[in-house]
């Protein structure tokens, strides 16, 4: 078995990157997504590079079944089950208002109605010991409940269950005793293992609404691989940037939820190393939605929670902001003005230029009627668009307002940048860190065709277009690590520090990560381990992760003065402001497992050519047509600085360059697009 293979699933099209073990070549293609059966789309792909099923040795993919599970309000029915008197804690939620000066707002309905949350007797204190009993007949009743109520899967959250699990196992047995195993259910112990009741709910919540939705796709999947002769099976990308078989993310689902965006993340950061860079704003526009992410101090930037659709989730995760921008974003009048997505065209009928069909104009045919992609050779020359229905799509609307067709195309991306823009400043300018002092890594399939306007709205003056960036998401989870992560609440202010025992309990989560690692076939020697502690200033109620030289530090002399001047300079750099003479408390222990992937991100093969002009097109910027040469990448001579307005086409994406920026391949495979004033 000589192939590897890793897939990125979006709205619009699957991404596939194939590595040939033998021969060490890279390639990358794309096929229709295929919404009615997923498993069609993944089958064409692989089809459609020539890979024998037979001869697949590991396959890798990102999936947003969960997520869109989650978006389009199709999980599963919940029974919530709690503590007596908990009941309202996950429907009264937080008193904070997300968006203070939205007369608007209202808080996200809540997944679980108060009239399906159950309370059952029996009482944890803080810190695990048992104040009463289990009350065995409640739970009983909990289960009469869920079998009259017709409920799919039941979350079971019971107060301080972080801190001693024993009640949730007699939940879920006495639960299964009633109803065997035709219920998903779901213990918050094993979804959350911290504080904050509230969190810890709706993560629980959240799995148990997504969570049958993804079991039954990775069953299909491994099911129709099984019978295309497929042995190798399915590890899937997990939201905080690693990989997990899929029998793991079968039992935890949550962990998939941004599974897809995530791997470009990766792919960012593994580019950045290969480069010497710290610091990258890594851009996926894909056919139906944009994603954003950082890259800082050349790691992926993580956080130890988020949210989902307003609805907190304590896991670790890539901070990504997300919106409905993509090629096939919708461009409609309303109320007088020109919107655009969040509605997308999506794979069928797709963009008017498609030929499928549709007939809204999108993103896709605002470029079209620009001449800003190559009709003929579109997808690698798999399709070819209809430029006339791009024109009679944007034409239309165009005509509601007085316009020229051009004019309205122009006006369109016009729109989706400043929306682009605005996804990016909510994880760099508002968190106190200027976009200018960054490269823009920009892939999707639409990625690097507003890359440039996308910098120009920022101020970023470097954009970088790797390898296959139309498939650089799925490239990213070829070279990813497995990745375990596991927490534990340790509380203590640093006056009642006993040293040994924060190492003792480092070192315990390092060895449970180790049999994870173990359960995943990842061998001993591959094994990589980074531990952390959450850690505040006293008297504040949220923390900063702050990572430890190693797993012996904490029993160290001189640990509390090296970890809090540690804190003190992250604090500075997130805060503005640090106290150095203010006490300091622990909160969590965290450890990181990875399986170290033994073939790691690999570059394709690169020659030396010529700048052969695969034809000339006149292309609209700023409202005057240019007359432009569309090269080919894989014949841009290496090193070579070709001043634009270009069009750089090739299977996976086309990259546009203005008259004010100039574009250089490097001998590193990537594109270097510079901007001009």
């Amino acid at each position: 078995m000589r192939y590897r293979v890793s897939m990125d699933i979006g709205g619009t099209f699957t991404d596939i990157v194939v590595h040939d073990t033998e021969t060490g070549v890279l390639r990358a293609s794309k096929a229709d997504t295929t919404p009615g059966d997923l498993t069609e789309g993944v089958l064409a792909a692989i089809a459609q590079l020539d890979v024998p099923a037979a001869e697949i040795a590991s396959f890798v993919h990102g999936t947003t079944q969960g997520l869109n599970a989650l978006l389009e309000r199709r999980g599963a029915r919940v029974l919530l089950v709690t503590t007596e008197g908990m009941r309202d804690v996950y429907t009264i939620a937080r008193g904070n208002r997300t968006r203070m000066f939205d007369l608007h707002y209202r808080k996200p309905t809540p997944l679980v109605a108060a009239d399906d949350t159950l309370e059952v007797g029996g009482r944890m204190r803080h810190d695990g010991i048992e104040l009463r009993p289990l009350d065995e007949a409640s739970v009983r009743a909990a289960a009469r409940n869920a079998r009259d109520g017709g409920y799919d899967s039941i979350a079971v959250c019971l107060l301080f269950a972080y801190a001693n699990e024993a009640h949730e196992l007699a939940v879920e047995r006495i639960l299964r005793e009633e109803l065997g195993d035709d219920v998903v259910i779901v213990l918050s112990h094993r979804v959350a293992r911290e504080w904050r009741e509230y969190e810890r709910t709706s993560s629980t919540v959240l799995e148990a609404y997504t969570g049958p939705v993804v079991r039954r796709y990775l069953e299909r999947i491994e099911d129709r691989f099984v019978r295309e002769g497929i042995t190798s099976g399915v590890q899937v990308m997990q939201s905080s940037g690693g990989i997990v078989g899929a029998g793991y993310a079968a039992e935890h689902p949550l962990q998939t939820l941004l599974s897809g965006p995530v791997g470009g993340t990766a792919g960012g950061a593994a580019l950045m190393s290969m480069l010497g860079r710290d610091d990258a704003i890594c851009i996926d526009m894909g056919g139906t939605s944009f994603d954003a992410s950082l890259v800082l101090d050349g790691r992926p930037d993580i956080s130890s929670d988020g949210t989902a659709d307003g609805f907190p989730v304590l896991m670790p995760l890539v901070n990504l902001h997300t919106i409905g921008a993509g090629g096939g974003s919708v461009a409609y009048a309303e109320a007088g003005a020109l919107r655009v997505g969040p509605r997308s065209a999506g794979a069928q009928p797709g963009p008017a230029c498609y030929g499928r069909g549709g007939t809204e104009p999108t993103v896709t045919d605002a470029n079209a009627v620009l001449g800003r992609v190559d009709p003929d050779w579109f997808a690698g020359g798999r399709m070819s668009l209809d430029v006339s229905a791009a024109h009679d799509a944007v034409g239309l609307l165009a005509a509601g307002f007085g316009m020229e067709a051009e004019a309205m195309a122009e006006g369109i991306l016009d729109i989706a940048n400043a929306k682009m823009a605005q996804a990016i400043r909510t994880l760099t300018v508002e968190h106190g860190r200027e976009p200018a002092d960054f490269a823009l890594v920009a892939f999707g399939g639409a990625g690097p065709m507003h890359a440039e306007a996308i910098a120009r709205e920022l101020g970023v003056t470097e954009v970088l277009i790797p390898e296959f960036p139309g498939a650089f998401s799925a490239w990213g989870m070829l070279g990813s690590d497995v990745r375990r992560d596991l927490s534990a609440q340790h509380y203590v202010h640093q006056n009642e520090l006993d040293r040994r025992e924060l190492a003792a309990s480092v070192q315990r989560l390092i060895e449970s990560a180790g049999d994870e690692l173990g359960a995943q076939r990842v061998p001993a020697e591959r094994r990589r381990f980074e531990q952390a502690v959450d850690m505040r200033y006293e008297g504040q109620d949220y923390t900063l992760t702050v990572l430890l030289d190693d797993a012996a530090e904490p029993a160290r002399d001189d640990f509390i003065e090296r970890v809090a001047e540690r804190f003190g300079r992250q604090h500075n750099a997130r805060y503005g402001h640090s106290t150095p003479e203010a006490p300091v408390e622990f909160v969590s222990v965290r450890v990181t497992g990875f399986g170290v992937n033994p073939f790691g991100h690999l570059t394709g093969e690169r020659h030396e050519a010529a700048a052969s002009v695969a034809r000339s097109a006149p292309i609209v910027f700023d409202g005057r047509s240019h007359p432009t040469p569309v090269l080919r990448r894989d014949a841009l001579p290496i090193g070579q600085t070709i001043a634009g307005p270009v069009l750089v086409v090739e299977e996976t994406t086309t990259t546009v360059v203005s008259p004010r920026a100039s574009i250089r391949r490097e001998a590193a495979g990537h594109l270097v697009l510079e901007l001009n004033a």
